[in-house]
């Protein structure tokens, strides 16, 4: 599959796409197991944060399956063909009011995998008409496509946020 082009995405979705370097699909059926890999042996951190006003690691896996949900969404609608204007969302405030300090961590990364891998046949099933359909998300045009390339690039920006400032191993 071809990368997304610049005027398929708005200017911050370049940010994830630049990461994912390599076969999109293979990439996002390796993070099935390497996402959960990352947070499971990192246990001893769920509750970390490592700043005062920063994320912990429970709250920055959260933040990952609730964009996995989001953006699967926005791509079914718009390869769906889905003509209305769909909101933004404003990660913080999704964060700050979805406990995820109260929840099991080891659930929460079973989800993630799960969600994944149930969202991967949705993936493999669109064909290039539809990953080239057009959508307006958060007031900006993007392409099922760029989305999908976001989709593997925002989990490629956390495990290097984790790796860089959370220090996982």
């Amino acid at each position: 599959m071809n990368r997304p082009r610049p005027d398929d995405y708005p200017t911050w979705g370049a940010t994830y796409i630049s990461k994912v370097d390599g076969d999109i699909i293979e990439i996002l059926e390796e993070q099935v197991f390497s996402i959960p890999v990352l947070f499971e042996s990192n246990k001893e951190k769920e509750n970390f944060a490592y700043a005062e006003g920063k994320w912990t690691l429970k709250e920055v896996l959260g933040h990952i399956i609730d964009c996995e949900r989001i953006f699967a969404y926005r791509m079914t609608c718009f390869a769906r063909n889905e003509q209305q204007h769909l909101p933004g969302f404003e990660e913080d405030d999704y964060v700050s009011n979805a406990r995820f300090t109260e929840r099991n961590y080891e659930d929460m990364i079973e989800e993630f995998a799960a969600l994944r891998k149930a969202n991967l046949y949705f993936f493999k099933s669109l064909n290039e008409s539809e990953l080239d359909r057009k959508g307006v998300a958060s007031g900006r045009e993007i392409t099922v496509k760029s989305i999908l390339f976001i989709v593997a690039g925002h989990i490629i920006h956390h495990a290097g946020v984790l790796k860089e400032r959370y220090h996982v191993v």
